[in-house]
């Protein structure tokens, strides 16, 4: 059980032998639910996109089709998945593709970068929600979007969390919530196969943005008369 364990933790950090076993894994035991999560959009083949949490690099390899003519960005905390998406999308490195190791509530990337962020089955080992999605705002452009894609949505199962050490499993409602204390808009939540979730929230265009920030604090400053 213990080296069961062990091989388990490899889903948050992948690290070594047993990492590089766990991306192979990732790579094809993912494949459905990221295919079905990328089906809710209609992509654009000039889109800039960035893949959170990138893995062994299936997705980046996805987008790279589907952004055929954008610049495809891929980071990951682990240095050891870093290396294996390289790997997989090495034909397009130094072209229009780039991975590196980062975290996602600290995105290496210039402000306004991308037309799209991504993140599959990575969300669960964000520590700070709040701050991670402010990053993402950050590096997206002006009616850019964001999607999360999760095969697991019900706190109250456990299986996974028992076993897995730093996992939370967040439900859609509450992912919503960030999203939208985060400034996003637009959101809506597609519901798959099981717990499985899709979400995709726009960021608002700078002059939109500013007027329902404007009508927000008329809102909150008014006083009924009596």
């Amino acid at each position: 059980m213990k080296l069961i364990s062990r091989i388990l933790q490899n889903t948050r950090k992948p690290h070594g032998f047993w990492g590089r076993m766990m991306l192979r894994g990732m790579n094809c035991g993912h494949a459905r639910v990221a295919e079905w999560g990328m089906s809710m959009l209609e992509w654009m083949p000039q889109w800039d996109a960035l893949d959170i949490g990138c893995g062994g690099g299936a997705n980046i390899s996805r987008i790279l089709k589907l952004c055929s003519r954008g610049r495809v960005c891929g980071v990951d905390l682990s240095p050891e998945s870093v290396a294996f998406a390289r790997k997989k999308n090495r034909h397009a490195l130094g072209l229009r593709c780039a991975i590196e190791q980062g975290s996602a509530d600290l995105l290496p990337y210039a402000d306004a970068s991308f037309d799209i962020v991504t993140a599959f089955e990575t969300i669960y080992f964000w520590p700070d929600l709040n701050g991670a999605f402010r990053q993402i705002d950050r590096v997206l452009k002006d009616g850019g979007l964001f999607m999360v894609c999760n095969e697991a949505s019900n706190p109250n199962n456990t299986f996974w969390t028992n076993r897995i050490e730093g996992m939370t499993v967040h439900s859609a409602e509450e992912i919503g919530h960030v999203l939208t204390n985060t400034g996003f808009d637009d959101i809506s939540i597609n519901y798959g196969r099981g717990e499985e979730i899709c979400i995709i929230a726009r960021k608002p265009h700078a002059r939109a943005q500013a007027e329902k920030s404007r009508r927000q604090g008329a809102t909150a400053g008014y006083t009924s008369a009596k």
